[in-house]
């Protein structure tokens, strides 16, 4: 048996992080930053220990361009390096001086704000640059430093003239990445990644109008322009401070921070846990439509106050994602770009932890001002109910607070409606019906029908209430959904009184046969029923369970294909209406009404389109003339 250590070749690994070590070479610039904020953080916990000789001074950190000399620099007032650490911490590849700086002040809560954990962050800055140069002075009594490396191997390493602390790592833009000697480009960058990291980072000068406290001959105030210092980022934001110091309008301020264009939230949940694990952040419940018009990929995650990512969905819940808002957690473990999530115990709690505290406020909130709530239930409604189907545990915590709403705006839980409806629309099985429609203009006839027979219309019309229905047929069977123009509806209520047709059996016969041969159509079912004269002569009705599958294949529900509408329909022919008695009796345009019945049943169901809305259209105009 042959024992023995793996040979890593330096020219070998090389090129592989310069070129694959990060997906996104943008990255560069947050990884840079990154570790400037490191050496500033370490250098605070060393003066707050009183290791740290003479003033602290300014640590603020500093990004510039200069496209003469194709350079960009990030410098810092941090602890610096020595010649020593640069061998131990530059040159040998991913030996992190931050796993080392922890484990030295292991015990001190200041240790979760050292971001870095692989030491290959500085690397990342082959990606973009021919040549890499780090000015540094260690905050010891030692010399200062320059260190130079051209992508290869070889570096060279000797003493700076550099007098005062800190590092500047000067980074020489290639040809291929030229786009980062541009001002707006870097600006975009640090805004996205290092918009709130907790040390003050300046790029650039913005101006302003000062007052002078002078006034010219006309007694107007003189302004003058005054520059200063551009500092980019938010160094102290609202998720990591406590609830109790923050007002509503520090958490919407922050929102239009998060989100200038976009609309106020309704309210918004704080997260802060400390154990067993450590979480911060806050969620902002958008407003929604009922059409699902919602922008995912709109909570960032970060780590120490880092921008991670926008891609969220393995930490919390897909229907969180509706949500806006930040989370951070050091706790979360990351892969060495920082790009992918790791599965572990740690994300399923956190996961596990986030859906509750949503659900935990909603039925809160309910609770607390119902009123207010179901204000707010236009759009809670496509969020809650996205949660209860996807989630067993956001279902089980929220059901109480799910609202069910009928045609006449009247907003009941799943519990209060089905005891108002027990009583009056339970079928002969003693299964709840559930009478819905998902059109209230387009189906208003059928509707009126409903209704008269006493029956409680609810309104399922957003797009993920097809689904909804089912779910709570799954988890009650004892409970059916049926539309109002369902084919079965009227047979499913034990109350419905069975009228007497005025027709005899034959003259039911030769009625059919008449509409059945004028339609001309395998697809539709020509039905007699005896319903009230003042009901419609004609109804289009469908099967309810074709129709939700129709819909869930539209959707894109993974359901195999059936065909597009129409298909499956029923005519339903009234032969108390007194329309019936004229078309048995004849005459020459018997054909012709019963094809404009027809037309008319299409139209109220949407389904007349195209070139027989166009003839029916003709054909009406024609009679009125």
């Amino acid at each position: 048996m042959q024992k023995g250590s793996i040979n890593v070749q330096t020219e070998n690994i090389f090129p592989i992080i310069k070129k694959f070590l990060y997906s996104d070479h943008d990255i560069f610039l947050r990884e840079l930053v990154s570790n400037a904020v490191d050496a500033t953080q370490k250098l605070l916990l060393l003066s707050k220990k009183g290791e740290l000789k003479g003033d602290l001074g300014s640590t603020q950190i500093e990004v510039s361009l200069d496209s003469k000399a194709k350079t960009l620099t990030i410098s810092d007032k941090g602890i610096g390096m020595t010649a020593e650490e640069i061998d131990n911490y530059i040159n040998q590849i991913a030996f992190s001086s931050a796993e080392e700086f922890i484990e030295k002040f292991k015990g001190m809560d200041d240790k979760a704000q050292i971001i870095g954990h692989f030491g290959l962050g500085f690397y990342s800055a082959f990606m973009v640059a021919d040549n890499v140069e780090i000015v540094t002075k260690s905050y010891k009594d030692a010399p200062a430093s320059k260190w130079s490396c051209d992508g290869s191997p070889n570096y060279e390493l000797e003493e700076s003239d550099k007098k005062d602390r800190g590092t500047d790592i000067i980074l020489h833009i290639n040809e291929e990445s030229i786009e980062f000697l541009e001002e707006a480009k870097i600006r975009s960058l640090l805004n996205k990644y290092c918009k709130f990291l907790p040390i003050p980072i300046k790029f650039g000068e913005e101006s302003a109008e000062v007052a002078t406290g002078e006034k010219d001959k006309d007694g107007k105030e003189i302004m003058e322009t005054q520059t200063k210092d551009a500092i980019i980022n938010n160094t102290s934001p609202a998720w990591i401070k406590s609830p109790s110091n923050l007002s509503d309008e520090d958490y919407l301020n922050f929102y239009r921070e998060l989100y200038p264009m976009s609309e106020d939230p309704m309210f918004w949940i704080h997260l802060n846990v400390d154990f067993p694990f450590k979480l911060t952040g806050i969620l902002y419940f958008p407003k929604l439509k009922k059409t699902y018009e919602v922008q995912k990929n709109k909570i960032g995650l970060y780590s120490n106050q880092v921008f991670v990512t926008d891609n969220v969905e393995n930490i919390v819940p897909e229907f969180l994602t509706m949500l806006h808002g930040v989370i951070d957690s050091p706790d979360i473990p990351l892969n060495v770009s920082r790009s992918y999530l790791q599965s572990d115990s740690n994300v399923k709690k956190i996961t596990g932890h986030v859906s509750k505290k949503v659900s935990d406020k909603l039925v809160d909130l309910f609770k607390k001002d119902r009123q207010s709530f179901e204000e707010k239930w236009e759009s809670l409604g496509v969020f809650v109910k996205y949660g209860m189907l996807s989630d067993e545990k956001f279902f089980d915590r929220t059901k109480g607070a799910c609202l069910l709403e009928n045609t006449t705006n009247e907003l009941k839980t799943i519990e209060e409606y089905t005891e108002k409806i027990k009583a009056l629309q339970t079928d002969k099985d003693g299964k709840l019906v559930h009478v819905y429609t998902n059109d209230v203009e387009g189906q208003d006839a059928y509707i009126s029908s409903a209704k008269a027979k006493s029956y409680d219309v609810l309104k399922m019309d957003a797009l993920i209430d097809n689904h909804f229905m089912q779910h709570l047929e799954m988890k009650n069977p004892d409970s059916v959904f049926k539309r109002v123009d369902s084919d079965t509806m009227d047979k499913l209520i034990e109350k419905d009184e069975k009228l007497e047709s005025v027709l005899n059996e034959k003259e039911e016969e030769k009625l059919k046969k008449v509409f059945e041969d004028t339609i001309g159509d395998t697809n539709v079912s020509v039905e007699l029923k005896a319903l009230s004269p003042d009901d419609m002569p004609v109804l289009i009705t469908q099967s309810e369970w074709l129709r939700r599958m129709k819909e869930m294949q539209q959707l894109g529900s993974g359901m195999p294909f059936m065909g597009d509408m129409p298909g499956g329909l029923n005519l339903v022919v009234n032969t108390n209406h007194k329309i019936a008695g004229k078309i048995l009796k004849g005459g020459k345009k018997k054909k012709e009404e019963i094809q404009h019945l027809y037309d008319l049943a299409l139209l109220g169901q949407g389904m007349l389109k195209g070139k027989k809305l166009t003839d029916f259209i003709q054909r009406s105009v024609k009679e009125l003339a």
